[in-house]
């Protein structure tokens, strides 16, 4: 498919639209790590939340299946008239965020650069834990060594962390055990910096702190991706002035667990709509899967 076969040209009724949400998605309840720092650091914006609850996990799937439901989101969020997106889903900033930004004129920002930006200026052996898509795209690898070509970089694919965050079984001592599996290797390599390559893992913590050595280094992006959005937003012209409106939080699936979820996690109830994305009529054929 050429660049220009699938492009979505309109914007936000102006750019001077201030008052427009900010767009976050995820496949679940990861990007409420993204949220919880975008009302940190910018809270006089507005947000419009979407968790792809109906198809998540996100980190076992194929490029072509990851950018399918990117652009299906990305059309939604377009009609809901959101002025800037931050794809707060590594495994969609990894396989699909160049693609797209090619294809929908609306600022659109992912994890891996400021992520790995941040991790240079930590560490020198760095370790990235990620979905299994996300680290056989070896996209943080790349992002870090293209910064600096001395950092070392080990990647673990993790793909039991999610389901268990998302089925609220983080306490578990069946979930200490797998996190103890997935560090070892990186612990062999006496690495210096961790980075939190899937925005579910900041959940871990408590579990991730009781394996790492104390002067181990903790990255999470969804930090340093809001503070790119707030220098995109004064490039542009975009902060918001006013008072900002409630966020809006919407999922693919049944809303309950994400309620329930979401309701620990943010500190107050959200009201959760269920909608339907938009279904687009083509296959790109271009893209090979990542196992």
């Amino acid at each position: 498919m050429s660049e220009n076969q699938f492009t979505i040209s309109h914007l936000p009724t102006s750019r001077s639209q201030n008052t427009a949400p900010i767009g976050v998605f995820d496949s679940g309840v990861g990007g409420l790590t993204v949220l919880r720092e975008l009302y940190r650091q910018l809270p006089q914006e507005s947000a419009l939340y979407f968790g792809d609850t109906a198809r998540l996990p996100y980190g076992t799937r194929s490029q072509t299946q990851i950018l399918q439901f990117v652009r299906e989101i990305l059309t939604w969020m377009v009609e809901q008239n959101a002025k800037m997106v931050i794809m707060a889903c590594n495994t969609s900033s990894a396989l699909a965020l160049e693609a797209v930004r090619s294809e929908f004129n609306i600022p659109i920002l992912g994890l891996i650069l400021p992520g790995a930006r941040a991790a240079v200026q930590q560490g020198r052996r760095i370790g990235v834990i990620a979905t299994p898509a996300t680290a056989a795209s070896n996209a943080y690898r790349q992002a870090i060594q293209e910064i600096d070509g001395g950092v070392q970089v080990w990647q673990v694919g993790c793909p039991e962390f999610v389901p268990l965050i998302e089925q609220n079984r983080i306490h578990e001592p069946y979930t200490q055990t797998v996190a103890n599996h997935y560090l070892e290797p990186l612990l062999k390599q006496q690495i210096d910096t961790l980075i939190y390559g899937c925005t579910h893992y900041p959940y871990l913590a408590p579990v991730l702190q009781r394996i790492l050595p104390p002067q181990v280094k903790l990255i999470n992006p969804a930090v340093h991706v809001v503070a790119a959005v707030a220098q995109e937003l004064d490039l542009l012209g975009l902060r918001n002035l006013r008072t900002p409106a409630p966020t809006r939080f919407c999922v693919s699936g049944a809303p309950d667990n994400f309620t329930d979820l979401a309701s620990q996690w943010l500190g107050f109830t959200p009201v959760v709509e269920q909608i339907q994305l938009p279904e687009l009529c083509y296959q790109p054929a271009t893209l090979e899967a990542v196992e």
